[in-house]
């Protein structure tokens, strides 16, 4: 079971990886980064991801129905990458989620997608 910096370095493994994070999004800070940040920063890529990861688990309009978990994920695309924000359920208050950023002309979000939800599954926190 892998801790934060083996599962980031894994991420970045993924094709058209540029950067990964994961994140809190209660106070939006970066628990562990590895590769670019979008505008250089990753404290400032950090807090702004966690605003979206935030807005989309505390809402109930994105929430699922019944007795299946809460929003997976959150998937922001643009002209040249891939936002991918994937919640980690905790034994805490699973307040954490990982962001990759995908190169779009070199990543598989498909891919990117089933493998960060894999990731998430055995991370370990603590």
């Amino acid at each position: 079971m892998p801790g934060i910096d083996e599962c980031l370095l894994e991420a970045m493994r993924l094709p058209g990886a540029r950067g990964a994070a994961l994140v809190d999004w209660t106070s939006g800070l970066a628990l562990g980064t590895v590769g670019e940040a979008p505008g250089g920063d990753h404290e400032t890529t950090a807090a702004e991801a966690a605003e979206l990861a935030r807005m989309a688990a505390e809402h109930g309009t994105f929430t699922a129905d019944g007795d299946l978990p809460p929003v997976e994920d959150v998937i922001i695309s643009n002209g040249d990458s891939y936002h991918l924000l994937r919640f980690v359920d905790t034994s805490f208050d699973s307040s954490v989620f990982l962001h990759l950023w995908l190169g779009r002309g070199e990543g598989n979000l498909a891919l990117a997608r089933i493998r960060l939800g894999e990731m998430a599954a055995r991370l370990v926190l603590g």
